[in-house]
């Protein structure tokens, strides 16, 4: 049976603090043979970069999520009188963790206005910047878009992303505007959300995505599957995804598994191993 692939994962989050250790050397054994976690803030970025470096089924995704980005412009809203929020090298250090040998995508950056309805401009500016680098050092991007489509698919446009290449992680969409990300060459990035009832637009666009144009992902430790929406989500859970994926689209739960590995092994340039 095939392994999965978890393309998106935050195991650098608190949430995993009290067992991480213990939940990740447990993976491979579980089916999980590869994981990419994925930075949002330059702190979590560093997180992410030691994860990789520890465990050799894990790999990096650097980038400032849109949420975070007011901390590129070298203050924060919350420091006391102003102060710098983090070093004013973020950006070399940032660029330093893009060439981490094992850093295989830019991300996840984007445009977020359903959590973050100030900041729009600063967004805007650095999902393009983020872009450029990408596009410069040859890496595919993950891109998050919540309540963003239109800004989202004009940037993306502005700027070529469709030569750059990546993923749309958690889509929210409906399957028109997915036709447009497969259009530009992008992957559609698939997890729990797909299990909820309340799920129909989304399992329209999933019945519509080419199955070798979807990934798939947790986005833990949130968005878990029923039954275990609301509590913590990890990739041991990516069997339900897999589960209702194939009932949507009428095959089988390996050709899912199948299709998704060989999915996330293109989207992020890496090559085939056996798989366990």
């Amino acid at each position: 049976m095939t392994a999965f692939f978890d393309t998106h994962a935050h195991y650098d989050d608190k949430a995993f603090d009290e067992d991480r250790e213990t939940l990740l050397e447990a993976l491979p054994g579980k089916g999980i043979a590869r994981v990419v976690n994925v930075g949002a803030s330059l702190a979590s970025c560093k997180r992410t970069v030691s994860l990789a470096d520890r465990y050799d089924y894990i790999y990096a995704a650097v980038g400032i999520h849109p949420s975070e980005t007011a901390e590129l412009e070298g203050e924060s809203p919350d420091a006391p009188g102003g102060q710098s929020a983090e070093s004013p090298d973020a950006l070399e250090q940032l660029k330093a963790m893009w060439n981490h040998e094992k850093c295989v995508a830019v991300g996840e950056i984007g445009l977020d206005y359903y959590w973050d309805k100030t900041h729009r401009e600063i967004q805007k500016k650095w999902f393009v910047r983020q872009l450029r680098f990408a596009g410069e050092r040859g890496l595919p991007v993950i891109i998050h878009s919540r309540d963003a489509a239109r800004d989202t698919i004009d940037i993306m446009a502005g700027e070529k992303a469709g030569e750059i290449g990546g993923v749309v992680h958690c889509f929210s969409y409906t399957k028109e505007t997915a036709g447009i990300f497969l259009d530009m060459g992008f992957y559609i990035g698939i997890g729990g959300v797909l299990t909820f009832q309340n799920a129909r637009k989304l399992k329209e666009a999933a019945a519509y995505i080419p199955m070798d144009r979807i990934v798939l992902e947790t986005d833990c430790p949130y968005l878990a599957p029923a039954p275990y929406r609301g509590k913590r989500n990890s990739s041991l859970y990516l069997p339900l995804v897999a589960e209702v994926l194939a009932q949507v689209k009428g095959i089988s739960e390996e050709e899912v598994r199948r299709a998704a590995w060989e999915n996330g092994m293109r989207l992020y340039g890496m090559k085939e191993r056996e798989k366990i």
